[in-house]
């Protein structure tokens, strides 16, 4: 039987058995707003001896369906993180391998930028950057929007987000649908100039704006949970993490993870990729940057590719700052059609609806593990989930309406055919 007390040292030493080794950023789990750091911390310890309890660790086992999820929530932040990794069957992982995917879509608003979100507020809070009644600013291709606003409206802030016209349009639906204002930015002005027009309003109306592509809280939630997590799942298993493979949007996971599994399990390789039609790293060529980090300008080697959310036009200060740490063992630029492609793949063989960017991170991962020794494991991100993709290159070719497969087999029994109309 366990016994509880008030006492944050015998939960750490509970923990400890549990969870990995401290790092200098303690992630916020759920705060409220205004808390002392002192609580802040009891709130962290509690809320990881709380997802011990509610998720079991028979040997890194799943509780049984049935037996229930665990103690109820307090809020939707709690749900941020703990995301499983799924194994990829022979039908896409090259022979003498083994690929796990860490799915982030198991986050609550269905992508990995509902860790940055949440890092990005609870900082805020804690250093008093943001207060009761403010209002919240930030520049997006769609996910960090949507994860911002679901903070937003938990914790009563209004939001307003800047996004690009070219971002698809249920990225501005769900972010309204959350409560947000979405302010579309013209096409012509690319990343930089939804960058730009967040900062003008935030500047104008003295709102808090969230640096996404600038700030350490980034980077730092992902050294203090993606990276322990996928390590630990390992671990739970006997497994070695040999290859680690990623994209980048801000940079803020390559940086975070990047630098806790570097420092935690030396021998594995980070391989980072980018769209090889916007080649920013692969170019050598910097990002001039104004004097709070952001972009001065669209970078010469950019051009306009299908994979949402990844590579701007410019560096971000995030992913620069991870690359300045000699993170990256390998490269990969990934071709036209390959990202959209092996989404589609992922959904029909192995069951698992992720967005572009998880299909280019997913290629990368099985050219990764055709090129590595027999036995190697390669863990790679999927961001998102394919439904922020309907109106995108991603379901081009699906049809809503029935296809002539589909209408022999209507027609194959007599009752209830919907023909096609004239």
């Amino acid at each position: 039987m366990l016994v509880f007390c008030n006492n944050s040292v015998l939960i750490a030493s509970l923990l400890g058995a549990f969870l990995p080794t401290a790092t200098a950023f303690v992630p916020p789990i759920g705060r409220s707003t205004n808390v002392a750091t002192a609580s802040a911390s009891r709130q962290y310890l509690w809320g990881g001896l709380k997802r011990i309890l509610r998720r079991g660790r028979k040997s890194g086992l799943q509780n049984e369906r049935g037996q229930g999820f665990g103690p109820p929530l307090d809020n939707i932040s709690e749900a941020v993180g703990n995301t499983p990794m799924i194994k990829i069957s022979d039908r896409l992982c090259p022979d003498g391998r083994t690929i796990y995917a860490k799915a982030e879509y198991f986050n609550p608003l269905s992508s990995v930028k509902d860790r940055l979100a949440l890092s990005i507020i609870e900082t805020a809070e804690k250093e008093g950057r943001l207060q009761p009644g403010d209002t919240v600013v930030e520049a997006t291709s769609g996910n960090t929007g949507i994860a911002v606003a679901m903070m937003c409206a938990q914790r009563g802030y209004d939001c307003v987000i800047t996004m690009a016209e070219p971002f698809s349009v249920e990225r501005r639906k769900l972010m309204r649908m959350l409560g947000a204002r979405v302010i579309v930015t013209p096409k012509a002005g690319k990343g930089t100039g939804m960058v730009e027009k967040a900062a003008e309003l935030a500047e104008a109306h003295g709102w808090f704006l969230c640096h996404q592509f600038e700030t350490d809280a980034n980077w730092k939630f992902h050294e203090a949970t993606t990276g322990p997590e996928i390590l630990n799942d390992l671990k739970s298993i006997d497994k070695p993490l040999d290859y680690w493979v990623t994209g980048y949007g801000t940079g803020g996971t390559f940086h975070g993870a990047g630098k806790y599994i570097k420092a935690n399990s030396p021998d594995t390789k980070i391989v980072l990729a980018e769209p090889g039609a916007a080649a920013l790293l692969d170019s050598g060529i910097k990002t001039e940057r104004n004097e709070d980090g952001s972009p001065n300008g669209s970078h010469p080697a950019f051009a306009a590719h299908p994979i949402q959310g990844w590579t701007p036009d410019f560096i971000p200060l995030v992913l620069e700052k991870g690359m300045d740490l000699n993170l990256m063992d390998d490269y990969i630029a990934i071709p036209d059609g390959a990202a959209v492609t092996t989404s589609q793949l992922l959904a029909q063989k192995e069951g698992i609806l992720t967005g572009i960017s998880g299909g280019a991170t997913m290629w990368a991962a099985i050219e990764t593990a055709k090129k590595a020794p027999e036995g190697s494991v390669i863990v790679c991100m999927l961001p998102d989930t394919g439904e922020r993709y309907l109106s995108t290159p991603l379901f081009a070719s699906i049809e809503a309406d029935m296809n002539e497969a589909e209408l022999e087999i209507a027609r194959s029994t007599p009752s209830h055919i919907l023909e096609p109309s004239a």
